[in-house]
């Protein structure tokens, strides 16, 4: 043998020597060959059979959650619809008046009926039974806070609100509502201040007079009186500022009666609409040539906030109040409640509408409280509905309250001011049997109003008294109760509503669909009074 020869005879020897002492062994994963010692076969599949694992769940997961993702995306845009003041008897009345209107069958459901998904809890932080002020500050600013407070904490310091986190990532914001565009609940999405009566203060922070800036593109409702210095006729100011002076100064488009409202284009923004000097008219009495109804100024906000969003591709977050649900409902006046709460459910089609159109917007529709202690149903006297004689029927009577043709509101305001017939003519003429359409009065009802001493809260309660008992239906406060409200919402990501939650989670929820960040908002807050 030569010398090469033996030499590749001793390597062969050594390597077989070496395996011996080392045997190896081979595995192919995923077409990847990989040798290893025999003695560490153990360690090499249990690490292998980790990753494989691993694999396959991440796998089978990344395959079940990017088609949900896919399926439910982020909101782009949130609409946010209160409807200050209504339980859920008041929908129920409002669909047995509907469908007896209409000559509906059963069956026949509502636009709120469509999407509801659960209720709320509405206690505040100060009382079980909350006010609007707290209630609002409850979706505004995601916490708890006490009756009174606007866009503040317990402890009465500016809390940072989705409206005004919203604006800060540039987004378009607006505010609309059918009370003062002041009051409670639009205010506190853009205002910070200890009580709800300082209105004054209110206005000048919701064009932007404050440590923020302007947060708001669009404005709105009636409440003009707060915008007016106090020289002129009808303010309700008690300085000299000119707010709608400085809203123009700082750019913003103020708006001039019914027919600029509709010619309004989002290249307007910001823009301001006052319709009345104190909240605008009940749905019953209002002038449709002075005062747009709540789904028409719905519909323009939505047009002027959505297509400027589209041209700058951002989103929107807009807040839409049928307020005067709850005031009807503090007079206990039933027929003035059904036709706010139908106009409400109006306003909703029209945005359940846009959201169908844009599917990258949800909206969510829910009350700050019930107001009145309703009930769809009332015990006049002893006699029990459905007692063993069957006298008395468990009923309640619609058709009681499609003669009413106003308010107790306007009726007790035109009382205190008509001139032209006497009182007793214009009490049993006009107010009963043209617009209450009760031609045979109760001789006690008439000698209530007959009496010139009652103030007009107290015409407008015995208006309300009148038509409830005539139509069977029962109220145990002229103020709020504790009672969860009914839940509604549509689009993307809706689901996360369904089931019970405390008011907060609603502002919770607007929180995570748009990505925004309130807490250095409140830093920023911490010095503004």
């Amino acid at each position: 043998m030569d010398v090469e020869s033996q030499l590749a005879h001793d390597e062969g020897d050594r390597l077989i020597q070496e395996e011996n002492r080392n045997p190896t062994e081979n595995l192919t994963v995923w077409g990847v060959h990989v040798s290893f010692p025999k003695a560490q076969r153990f360690s090499v599949i249990l690490f292998t059979s980790i990753i494989i694992f691993f694999t396959v769940v991440v796998g089978f997961l990344i395959g079940i959650l990017i088609p949900r993702m896919k399926a439910n995306p982020k909101p782009k845009n949130v609409i946010l619809m209160i409807s200050d003041g209504f339980g859920p008897a008041s929908q129920t009345m409002a669909r047995n008046y509907y469908q007896y209107i209409n000559k509906l069958p059963n069956g026949t459901m509502l636009p709120l009926d469509e999407i509801l998904v659960g209720s709320s809890r509405t206690r505040s932080g100060s009382s079980l039974v909350t006010d609007s002020a707290a209630g609002a500050t409850a979706f505004a600013c995601g916490l708890k806070s006490y009756n009174g407070a606007i866009g503040v904490d317990l402890s009465g310091k500016p809390c940072g609100t989705v409206l005004e986190a919203a604006k800060e990532i540039g987004y378009y914001t607006g505010l609309v509502a059918t009370s003062r565009i002041t009051h409670a609940t639009p205010a506190s999405f853009a205002a910070h201040v200890v009580g709800r009566e300082d209105e004054a203060a209110i206005a000048l922070q919701e064009i932007g007079d404050y440590t923020l800036g302007r947060r708001v593109d669009l404005l709105f409702g009636g409440g003009k009186c707060y915008f007016l210095p106090n020289s002129s006729t009808g303010s309700c100011r008690n300085d000299s500022i000119d707010v709608l002076a400085k809203a123009s100064s700082a750019g913003w488009n103020i708006g001039n009666g019914m027919e600029e409202f509709k010619n309004l284009k989002s290249n307007q923004l910001p823009t301001l609409s006052l319709f009345a000097l104190d909240h605008m008219s009940y749905d019953i009495d209002r002038d449709e040539t002075t005062q747009p109804a709540l789904s028409e100024m719905a519909e323009k906000a939505l047009e002027l906030l959505g297509t400027a969003a589209r041209n700058n591709n951002k989103g929107f977050f807009l807040m839409i109040e049928g307020s005067r649900i709850d005031m009807a409902a503090h007079s206990n006046d039933p027929a003035t409640h059904v036709h706010d709460i139908l106009a409400y459910n109006n306003a909703v089609a029209k945005v359940k509408e846009y959201c169908k159109r844009n599917p990258d917007t949800v909206m969510i529709s829910v009350s700050d409280h019930e107001t009145g202690g309703f009930s769809v149903g009332h015990q006049l006297g002893a006699a029990y509905p459905g007692n063993e004689n069957l006298t008395v029927e468990y009923l309640w009577y619609p058709e009681q309250l499609t003669t009413v043709l106003h308010s107790g509101e306007y009726i007790a305001k035109q009382l205190l001011t008509q001139t032209v017939l006497t009182r007793k003519d214009f009490i049993q003429d006009i107010i009963f049997k043209k617009w209450m359409g009760i031609a045979s009065p109760n001789v006690d009802d008439v000698n209530y109003l007959l009496n010139t001493s009652i103030t007009a809260t107290e015409i407008e309660y015995k208006i309300g008294q009148i038509k409830s008992d005539l139509a069977g239906l029962g109220w145990a406060t002229h103020g709020h109760s504790a009672v969860d409200v009914n839940l509604y919402a549509y689009g993307p990501r809706a689901d996360e509503l369904r089931g019970n939650h405390e008011n907060t989670d609603i502002g919770h929820f607007i929180i995570r669909s748009l990505g925004l960040k309130l807490t250095p908002l409140t830093d920023k807050l911490a010095n503004l009074f």
